[in-house]
């Protein structure tokens, strides 16, 4: 296998990007141990789209949204520069120009040092102080979702499509924000987020379409679709939904379906997307399915075209706005049902259930890995939790209501100090346990 580094686009840092690293694996190689310890909790409201937590050098927490202005004003993306200790406000970015879509986008830190953001159809370079150095309009007039630095430091990041009535795009640009080649149409529309692996020729990006998974070979000055590995996941206009995100481990992809909930639907079917004329009614993720479907867990090779899966609930309309992980140490995928409630841990090989909780997880969640411990979310009586599992056997070690009024698919990240960051819709909030 070629010798790439994957994290080599990134600072040098212990959470550069969301879910940690390309592959997706949400694993931090720490601990916790919460087990008969108490804890501080911090919880801010600022009623703002709040999307991710990173961290650039030591103690230093930056954090990027979006402003849900569904109606009436208009949006903008930002970035700040938190106090990592109170979560105060140490620096803010001036209000970033979003194309008036309204959507989670992304941010990462550079290996130069600079914080980058994409929220809309534009992408912002900022200095470590949220000042904005370079303003790029990206070539497609879409909310992009999600971005990652490749191993030459060039930037990928997609527009998000739910159906191929208009087919996505990848677009590449380097650390200074000029495109690299042409962006690349994919065959379909794409809602999940990007991965990167490596093969036997170099980085690869996996994508989920709207029916296929596609693989894109990362060349010097070029993208280019793989047209030997091209694999379907899904019926078009069947029983179940589309893919978000994948998780690449152990050469396979894992993915969940049945992710384009009503509310997804609602906010893409406008455009700019997310922006009404009237108010929208609900938008909550809550809503019933749009489809039969039991929620499934999907496994794709990497290295063949073989597609596994399991029904991991018995419950018809499933659904779910992240997506699972997978945990190479004890041969476990973490799946579960938002709409129905329930997390499953399967078992990598027999894609059987080892053991299950009833708790309603929406959002991407982090791996201990030194502690073995699975930090996710719980919305329960109308408060978000943050809950604590052992992964080798599914007990629950801890519940924290976080008096978070809105559950969202957003991303946790973890502290330095024993402690986890999170972010909603509304609130963020830092877990601290001593």
């Amino acid at each position: 296998m070629t010798n790439f580094d994957l994290s080599a686009g990134y600072y040098e840092s212990n959470w550069p990007v969301e879910c940690g690293g390309n592959r997706r694996q949400k694993i931090f190689h720490g601990s916790l141990n919460v087990k008969n310890k108490t804890h501080n909790l911090t919880t801010k409201i600022n009623n703002r789209w709040n999307v991710m937590f990173i961290q650039r050098d030591v103690n230093e927490l930056y954090l990027t949204g979006t402003m849900p202005n569904f109606i009436g004003d208009k949006p903008f993306g930002w970035v700040q520069k938190l106090n990592p200790d109170n979560l105060e406000v140490m620096y803010e970015s001036p209000n970033l120009e979003c194309g008036d879509h309204i959507w989670c986008g992304a941010i990462a830190a550079h290996v130069n040092g600079t914080i980058i953001n994409v929220n809309g159809s534009f992408m912002h370079i900022l200095d470590d102080k949220c000042n904005v150095i370079k303003e790029i309009k990206l070539p497609i007039n879409q909310a992009h979702n999600g971005l990652l630095i490749l191993s030459d430091g060039s930037i990928v990041t997609k527009d998000i499509r739910l159906s191929n009535d208009f087919a996505s795009t990848l677009t590449r640009l380097s650390p200074d924000g000029k495109l690299i080649g042409k962006p690349l149409k994919l065959p379909e529309g794409s809602m999940g987020r990007i991965a990167c692996d490596i093969d036997g020729d170099g980085e690869c990006i996996y994508i989920p379409g709207v029916e296929h998974i596609f693989k894109i070979k990362v060349k010097k000055d070029s993208l280019s679709l793989d047209k030997k590995w091209v694999i379907k996941y899904r019926e078009n206009g069947g029983d179940y939904g589309l893919a978000w995100d994948g998780c690449i481990s152990n050469n396979h992809i894992w993915l969940m379906n049945n992710g384009d909930i009503e509310s997804v639907r609602s906010i893409f079917n406008q455009h700019p997307n997310g922006r009404f004329t009237s108010p929208p009614g609900t938008l909550s993720w809550q809503r019933p399915a749009l489809w039969k479907g039991n929620q499934q867990l999907l496994k794709i090779s990497t290295t063949s075209n073989k597609v596994d899966y399991i029904n991991i609930s018995d419950k018809t309309g499933g659904g779910i706005i992240a997506p699972p992980v997978a945990i190479p140490k004890y041969n476990l995928c973490i799946a579960w049902d938002s709409l129905n409630g329930g997390l499953y841990a399967v078992d990598q090989n027999t894609l059987q259930i080892k053991w299950s909780i009833d708790i309603r997880p929406t959002m991407q969640p982090i791996v201990f890995n030194k502690s073995d411990e699975l930090v996710i979310n719980s919305y329960e009586n109308k408060s978000d939790h943050i809950v604590v599992i052992d992964v080798k056997n599914g007990e629950l070690l801890q519940k924290i209501d976080l008096k978070s009024p809105l559950a969202n698919g957003m991303f946790l990240t973890p502290g330095i100090d024993n402690d986890v960051y999170y972010c909603s819709t509304l609130a963020i909030a830092k877990i601290k346990w001593l």
